[in-house]
C-alpha cells in the first residue's frame, strides 16, 4: 500500500477549532493546540468546502513549522447511495473537492459519512457506494491528489458503515482506509463494543484484513455518546457518557497504534487534553 504521510505516534487532534478560539480563525487555534500540547485539527467542512487560497497555504505553512497533523471531514450532505443521481454526483464532487484542498494545506487524510441504505439490502449498496469510489479513486490519481479517503463508521443502521463494510471497501482500493468511530460503532450496536477486548477485536480485525499498515496509518474519532434502541443520538462530554475511553485508548497503547485520535466531544480542546493526557500516563 501506498504511504502518502509519515506519521510516527498517535496523534490527538480537536474537531475544528478549540472552543476558545472566540473569532480570532485559524491562526488563534492553532496557537491554542500549541499551548495545550495538542497535535492537530480535523477541519470541519460543514456545509461546503471553504478555503481560500491564502488560508490553505498559511495552513500548510503552521502544519510543517510545527508538526501538526490536520485531517479534514468532508461536508455532511453526502449520500452515494442516493436515488437522485444528481446528489450521488454531487456527494462525489465534495469528497473530491474536500481532498483536493486539504493536500493543499498538507492534510494527512480526509473522512465524511459515505452512504444511507435507503431501504435497499446491504450488498447492492456495497457495490454502489463500491463503484462511487472507484470514480472518486480515479480523478484523484489523474490529478496526483494525494490524500487517503476514508469512509467513517457510521453510528446507526440506516446508514452504511460498519466497521466490516468499511473494512472490506478498503481492502478494494489502495487510497481508501477506515475512519474508525469508536463512539459511532457503540452506538449502533447499542451498547456493546465498549471493553478492552472489544475494542481489541476491531484493532485485530483490522490488522489481519488491511495489516499492519493500517493501525500504522489509522484515523480515529471518538466522544462520549447518547444512544438509543437506533443507535447514534448525540455526542456528550465524556464525564456525562458511558463511553470506556480509558480501555480504548489502553487498546490502541497495546496495539501501537500510530496516526489520528479525533476526540469530538462538544467541549472539543478540554475532553482531547483528557484523552492524551491520560494515554500519556498509561
Amino acid at each position: 500500500m501506498k504511504n502518502f504521510y509519515k506519521i510516527d505516534k498517535l496523534n490527538f487532534l480537536t474537531p475544528g477549532m478549540p472552543l476558545l478560539t472566540g473569532k480570532g480563525g485559524y491562526p488563534r487555534a492553532f496557537e491554542i493546540l500549541e499551548e495545550m500540547g495538542l497535535d492537530g485539527m480535523e477541519v470541519e467542512f460543514v456545509h461546503g468546502v471553504r478555503m481560500s487560497d491564502d488560508m490553505c497555504e498559511f495552513v500548510n505553512k503552521i502544519q510543517k513549522e510545527k508538526n501538526f497533523v490536520i485531517t479534514a471531514h468532508a461536508p455532511f450532505y453526502i449520500n452515494l447511495n442516493s436515488k437522485e443521481e444528481e446528489k450521488v454526483e454531487a456527494s462525489v464532487t465534495r469528497i473530491i473537492e474536500t481532498a483536493k484542498t486539504a493536500s493543499n494545506f498538507g492534510g494527512y487524510s480526509i473522512t465524511y459519512h459515505a452512504a444511507f441504505y435507503m431501504g435497499k439490502d446491504k450488498e447492492t449498496v456495497y457495490n454502489q457506494v463500491k463503484e462511487q469510489t472507484k470514480k472518486i479513486v480515479e480523478i484523484l490519481e489523474k490529478n496526483n491528489i494525494k490524500m487517503w479517503i476514508r469512509p467513517e463508521t457510521t453510528g446507526k443502521e440506516t446508514q452504511w458503515g460498519d466497521y466490516e463494510e468499511i473494512i472490506r471497501l478498503s481492502k478494494e482500493f489502495e487510497q481508501v482506509l477506515p475512519c474508525i468511530d469508536f463512539s459511532h460503532i457503540h452506538a449502533r450496536f447499542g451498547g456493546k463494543y465498549n471493553t478492552y477486548d472489544e475494542f481489541c477485536k476491531i484493532l485485530e480485525r483490522i490488522g489481519t484484513e488491511l495489516g499492519d499498515f493500517a493501525l500504522n496509518n489509522f484515523h480515529a474519532h471518538l466522544a462520549g455518546i447518547e444512544y438509543t434502541a437506533k443507535g447514534e443520538r448525540r455526542h456528550l462530554i465524556f464525564e456525562d457518557s458511558d463511553m470506556n475511553y480509558k480501555d480504548l485508548l489502553k487498546a490502541l497503547k497495546s496495539f501501537d497504534v500510530k496516526g489520528a485520535l479525533v476526540c469530538e466531544s462538544p467541549n472539543i480542546e478540554q475532553d482531547t487534553k483528557l484523552l492524551k493526557d491520560f494515554y500519556l500516563s498509561l
